[in-house]
């Protein structure tokens, strides 16, 4: 039986997870902290011999967050997931690139691996709710009795898009402390709690990428993530072609591109040109100038609804295809297969397949999905 005053709080060691859980102590809550160890950064060989670090799972991470859990007084723990971040995000992540896809492993991350083992270590301990340093929020809708998840009241650091993916189950015993508060109210509250960690800079996007270069990392790890390539070239190059069909270079792998990426093309062309899509049947890439990155309809794969049930028809919503992009209002039409058609009213840029789409009511997550390269019918 949980202990209703119990909270697991997961520690990554910056300032967001640290103040997150002193604010739950000064509530009064008992609380029990740990750290998962994903991804191990020895691996990220930076060349000549260095080691490119991440802010994610480094050593000095741990030593912050233990440091954290001394100073407030609560036990902490380290849990190793290694091997089931590897298999469910890294080989995805890769195997994802390599088939023209853009991913989203923040979202899988959090949806398949960190709040899953959450909750279980949650039951070890005995604590009926996890927390997280999550800049959202999460209410019960009296009327339906369904949790709803809402934004971060702080627009530039809210990070509901990456926590669609939660089910009804995960997100009742789910707690975001920091989901009314601005970054620099959590940082002021960290001073005020004398958190050393309170200055600390902000931990990266991905974090097992710790120099940003995803091509180069792929290329590293996809022999001891996903296994020998044999004989075959894992990353063969192939023709960067436009909308007709026409060659107009080379590339060294389809893994290098992703649709809206306008650097890096290596086309000399009379106006800017961008990669509009990727073809990995043919291992083209396509290249087109801005006018032709525009998508008025795409289809989202894998849905969850978060907030509410499945519609059984068309649904008016505004629609996030990029984390950093703003929302576009759409119709979003259930299909026979299980799949959505997401039609906007004007066309959007760069709507990458892979990326995740999340639908919003106002500040309610409705739901969302993953982009798929294969368009309406």
């Amino acid at each position: 039986m949980s202990h209703p005053g119990r909270v697991a709080v997961a520690m990554s060691g910056g300032v967001d997870s640290s103040t997150a859980a002193a604010i739950l102590m000064e509530q009064g809550y008992d609380l029990v902290g740990f750290s998962m160890q994903l991804w191990d950064q020895r691996r990220n060989d930076a060349g000549a011999g260095e080691r490119a670090s991440g802010r994610c799972c480094s050593l000095e991470d741990v030593y912050d967050a233990r440091s954290v859990a001394a100073r407030l007084g609560f036990p902490y723990y380290v849990l190793n997931f290694q091997r089931e971040f590897e298999h469910s995000v890294v080989r995805n992540f890769i195997d994802s690139y390599r088939r023209g896809l853009t991913p989203s492993p923040c979202v899988q991350c959090n949806s398949h691996l960190k709040f899953d083992h959450l909750l279980a270590m949650a039951e070890e301990v005995e604590a009926s709710h996890v927390a997280t340093g999550h800049y959202a929020r999460v209410e019960r809708d009296p009327d339906t009795g369904r949790h709803v998840l809402r934004k971060g009241r702080d627009a530039a650091k809210d990070q509901s898009y990456f926590l669609f993916g939660l089910r009804q189950e995960q997100l009742s015993r789910a707690l975001f402390p920091l989901g009314e508060m601005a970054k620099r109210d959590v940082r002021e509250a960290a001073r005020r709690f004398g958190l050393e960690v309170a200055d600390k800079p902000e931990s990266q996007e991905i974090c097992f990428v710790a120099d940003g270069d995803y091509a180069g990392f792929i290329e590293r790890h996809h022999a001891d993530v996903c296994g020998p390539a044999g004989k075959d070239d894992p990353f063969p190059a192939g023709d960067i072609v436009d909308s007709s069909g026409r060659t107009l270079g080379r590339h060294r792998g389809i893994h290098r591109y992703t649709v809206g990426q306008r650097r890096g093309l290596g086309v000399a062309h009379s106006t800017p040109l961008y990669v509009v899509s990727l073809d990995p049947g043919e291992n083209r890439v396509v290249v087109g100038e801005r006018s032709e990155l525009g998508r008025r309809r795409c289809r989202v794969v894998d849905p969850n609804w978060v907030s509410c049930d499945a519609p059984a028809g068309p649904l008016r919503a505004s629609v996030k295809v990029r984390s950093r992009h703003p929302e576009a209002p759409a119709t979003i039409t259930p299909r026979h297969d299980g799949s959505l058609e997401v039609e906007f009213d004007q066309p959007q840029l760069a709507v990458s397949p892979g990326q995740a789409a999340v639908f919003y009511h106002g500040d309610v997550v409705v739901g969302g999905g993953f982009l798929s390269a294969s368009g309406p019918d």
